[in-house]
């Protein structure tokens, strides 16, 4: 059975849904703040490798641009920001219908509740400051039966 990442078509597949996502992001009014200090250049080609490690994928994102902790410092000390992360969450499933995949399709759900759990609890674990997450977090890992412990 093939994992999440190649069912999502691999880095070329991650790709163009990073891309369809960020588009839709800069598109919101409300998540666009979260970009409003401005982005790395290869913002998509980075979000792009950090999911296809997440799902099964390469290594890539470890092994060139930071860890875990990385990731989730980057997205800590904003306060709480519930109604941004249900945004975001509503332009992921846009993306999802921007790269085609049918809402009928397990792969679908599967990629929501990623990005979903991942939203509202790994990079919202820490509102107060990036000084509170710790070192030394790993990428989390998540297939077709959700986060793996």
């Amino acid at each position: 059975m093939e994992n999440v990442y190649e069912a999502a078509g691999g880095t070329e597949g991650l790709l163009r849904l990073a891309e369809a996502w960020h588009a839709r992001v800069m598109a919101d009014d409300v998540v666009s703040h979260a970009f409003s200090h401005g982005f790395h250049p290869q913002h998509s080609e980075r979000l792009a490798a950090y999911w296809a490690e997440a799902l099964g994928g390469p290594t890539t994102y470890s092994d060139s641009y930071g860890d875990e902790t990385s990731v989730v410092r980057m997205h800590s000390g904003n306060g709480p920001h519930e109604d941004m992360d249900r945004r975001a969450i509503a332009c992921f499933d846009q993306a999802l219908k921007d790269v085609g995949l049918d809402a009928t399709d397990p792969l679908t759900q599967v990629l929501h509740d990623y990005f979903a759990w991942a939203t509202t609890t790994t990079m919202a674990r820490y509102p107060d400051t990036a000084d509170d997450v710790p070192n030394g977090l790993g990428i989390p890992r998540w297939s077709w039966d959700g986060l793996q412990r």
